[in-house]
């Protein structure tokens, strides 16, 4: 299949792209460097991204930022940041993607374990997760001969030294593991669903 990876620099699109691309076709996307270029906060931008690539078997979404920060300092701005990115980021891909995804293609997207066990700074993360996973949730009914799943990673143990300060207590996965999930979004019969590697 061809597969379209954006995010496939990052930490877990890495190993997404290593894991697919014994058996698949990837198309990697980045903001910077890859195959093709995007940047998700801009619908004219991701309307070339598909016009460049043409007809794809799937498209899987590893990206997305949020913002963190204590509930009492942040403004709406830093607020919209995860709206604009990581929520209507993947929510745009889908939105327009679908017109070049396939019949019986599949989109998979990326939440976050803080959908379900918020942290202290983690509003923004916690409310964007939930309404990607309500979208996914919703589209599922609505796409026409296509699915849409979504992963929901707990933190990744190669992103510890990074991000391990926020999930104290929390269990990390390998960046391989959480990977599995994707394979499995993208090669399986779900629709509709949130796999959560915790």
């Amino acid at each position: 299949m061809k597969v379209m990876v954006v995010g496939a620099s990052g930490t877990i699109g890495r190993a997404v792209v290593e894991n697919l691309s014994r058996d698949h076709d990837i198309l990697r996307v980045g903001k910077t460097q890859g195959d093709l270029q995007v940047d998700l906060t801009n619908e004219a931008s991701v309307t070339r991204l598909f016009a460049q690539s043409g007809k794809v078997d799937a498209i899987i979404a590893t990206t997305g930022s949020v913002h963190f920060g204590p509930l009492a300092e942040m403004s709406s701005a830093q607020f919209d940041k995860g709206l604009q990115d990581k929520l209507m980021g993947q929510v745009r891909l889908v939105l327009i993607g679908q017109h070049y995804l396939k019949p019986g293609g599949s989109f998979t997207l990326t939440t976050g374990i803080l959908t379900q066990h918020p942290i202290r700074t983690g509003v923004n993360a916690t409310a964007v997760n939930a309404a990607l996973e309500g979208f996914v949730l919703a589209a599922a009914n609505e796409l026409q001969g296509q699915r849409i799943n979504a992963v929901s990673p707990t933190v990744v143990t190669e992103a510890l030294d990074k991000y391990g300060s926020f999930f104290s207590g929390f269990e990390s996965a390998a960046a391989d593991r959480v990977a599995l999930a994707y394979r499995r979004s993208l090669e399986g019969i779900d629709n509709g669903k949130v796999y959560r590697v915790w």
